[in-house]
């Protein structure tokens, strides 16, 4: 979908958002014609929405695959025998589980992590030091018995997850492999447009090691609070906010900005748990046996989605990112009835299609006012205005983000 006129898309932008919708993110989402609402905390992707979320997932996937991550899809159906091995299938963790039942009567999980299934499969197939490393990856759905559904798609039952493991044969190992994340994971939240937002964040590291870390993005909507060093680019969970803590990152309590923030990812080191419980285990060099060493890494696509959505918008709606956003143009036809001015706009929509330019064409018969209320609800990032006053080879095109008008020739615009 690299061009499509606006007259043909089957999404509508809408006045208003439905009334039990609160939060900015989903209401210009759903205004948009991004998404479908299917019921709290559940959303459908709708075609400018999921251009949006696969552009999202692009850039995840080119810094996955440059750490030397393989990809491939785990199913979401989860097999209660592995969980059980590991304590998670009841206790603490049935919270959130989302469970069903076949026919014949036996249990199933839909999956709300993938730790498990992942160790399962890498114990049949990692036996010496010589397989390890290994990092592997997917994008794939999970599921959670979400009690605070109210933030729109930054925390929702259903959404699309990408999960990293890495198995290594000693904390050494990990412990490198989980810097290189770190660095990833920062070129990622910078190339989606909401770098400058983001700070990486001590957190508890639960059982498994003292720290894990969060990346929190800076915003009135977020549920966590956070302490900030700007100039260190850290911060501290308040969950974990205490003098001993201080100390020990080196930060200066005296210098730390409290705030709002939304998680948009997270790493774990998981050490030999899930290994030890599930059988993974290698020989070293000297014929000992030995459990992998584990590491988790996330970011939910639709979360970071509408993040960018709540942190990058202003009152008249979306302001995408080129990065990421569903066209690079928003071709906005204004001929009144004039035919000179409508050849003109559909020969240059033909000359975009032709050269493989990302374009939204506005060919739909409506006044000017609708169309640029539309063009910047939509927050394509340049809207192409051709209309009367358009003559000679000059083009007006408009930055979304800033506002400022732009004169390009039609060479420029077709070169782009």
């Amino acid at each position: 979908m690299g061009r499509m006129k606006q007259s043909k898309l089957f999404t509508k932008t809408r006045k208003d958002a439905p009334k039990d919708e609160v939060s900015k993110n989903a209401q210009l989402l759903l205004r948009a014609g991004y998404v479908h609402k299917e019921m709290a905390g559940v959303y459908s992707y709708l075609p400018l929405g999921f251009k949006v979320l696969k552009n999202i997932e692009a850039i995840v996937r080119d810094e996955m695959n440059m750490l030397g991550g393989q990809e491939g899809i785990l199913s979401s159906l989860q097999d209660p025998d592995i969980w059980k091995k590991t304590g998670r299938w009841d206790g603490e963790a049935d919270e959130v589980w989302l469970k069903t039942k076949l026919a014949n009567d036996s249990e199933l999980g839909l999956a709300f992590s993938h730790e498990e299934p992942w160790a399962r499969v890498l114990s049949e197939h990692v036996s010496s030091y010589r397989d390890l490393p290994l990092y592997t990856y997917h994008f794939a759905p999970k599921f959670r018995n979400e009690l605070r559904a109210k933030s729109g798609l930054m925390r929702g039952r259903e959404f699309l997850m990408k999960d990293l493991y890495s198995f290594t044969k000693n904390e050494d190992d990990l412990n490198t492999f989980y810097e290189d994340v770190r660095v990833a994971y920062e070129n990622i939240f910078r190339r989606v447009g909401i770098g400058n937002n983001t700070y990486f964040t001590y957190s508890s590291g639960g059982i498994f090691s003292k720290w894990s870390h969060e990346f929190q993005c800076v915003s009135d909507a977020g549920e966590d609070t956070i302490y900030i060093d700007t100039e260190k680019r850290i911060a501290i969970n308040k969950e974990i906010y205490t003098d001993e803590v201080i100390q020990e990152t080196g930060l200066e309590k005296d210098r730390l900005i409290e705030a709002k923030a939304i998680e948009v990812g997270n790493i774990f080191k998981l050490g030999t748990k899930y290994a030890e419980a599930l059988g993974l285990t290698y020989k070293d060099e000297e014929g000992n046996e030995n459990p992998v060493v584990m590491g988790s890494y996330g970011i939910g696509i639709g979360r970071l989605l509408g993040t960018v959505a709540e942190i990058l918008s202003d009152e008249k709606g979306i302001v995408w990112p080129e990065s990421i956003a569903p066209f690079k143009y928003h071709l906005v036809e204004l001929s009144g009835g004039d035919e000179a001015v409508k050849e003109r706009a559909d020969a240059l929509y033909q000359q975009m299609v032709e050269r493989g330019i990302e374009v939204l064409y506005d060919d739909r018969d409506a006044h000017a006012g609708e169309k640029f209320a539309d063009s910047d609800l939509m927050g394509i990032p340049y809207r192409i205005v051709v209309g009367k006053n358009s003559v000679g080879g000059v083009l007006e095109v408009v930055r979304r983000s800033t506002g400022e008008t732009l004169s390009m020739s039609y060479d420029e615009v077709l070169g782009s």
